[in-house]
């Protein structure tokens, strides 16, 4: 039985929350196999390490550690966010057939480019999502523009 996309975005919106709790950008992301494990889990955690790449999906991957290609071919990546180039670029090197994000109106990040290598793309439109990253934008519009390159 497929895991439950909904139990999946939790643990994402978890992860963004803790990173607003810790003064960062409320973006958050798990992976987790068809099988229902919770494979790995991060938030976007620039600011907190003052790096220029550790977005959320990055993050998770790293957490994850070496993984080899027969589990992450079996997972979904969550995202709270429309993945950006870098971390869609990263999704698709690891070959993860699925992803499902919490929305895409604050930032529409690679979408066509996962549906052209036919990753299957989900928008749950979770309103919670866009409810956090929309305030933390308005309280940190410099910081926001910073992540997605502006």
């Amino acid at each position: 039985m497929p895991f439950d996309d909904k139990k999946g975005m939790q643990i994402a919106y978890e992860e963004a929350l803790e990173g607003y709790n810790q003064g960062g950008i409320p973006i958050g992301a798990c992976l987790i196999h068809e099988d229902g494990r919770v494979i790995s889990r991060g938030h976007n955690m620039r600011v907190q390490k003052g790096s220029m790449t550790l977005h959320a999906e990055i993050s998770c991957f790293e957490n994850g550690g070496r993984l080899p290609a027969s589990i992450i071919s079996k997972c979904t990546l969550y995202s709270t966010l429309s993945p950006c180039t870098m971390c869609t670029g990263s999704a698709l090197l690891f070959k993860i057939p699925r992803v499902v994000m919490g929305e895409n109106e604050t930032f529409v990040g690679g979408e066509d480019w996962l549906a052209k290598n036919n990753v299957e793309l989900i928008n749950l439109h979770d309103d919670r999502c866009k409810d956090l990253l929309t305030k933390f934008i308005k309280e940190n519009p410099e910081i926001w523009d910073e992540d997605i390159g502006e």
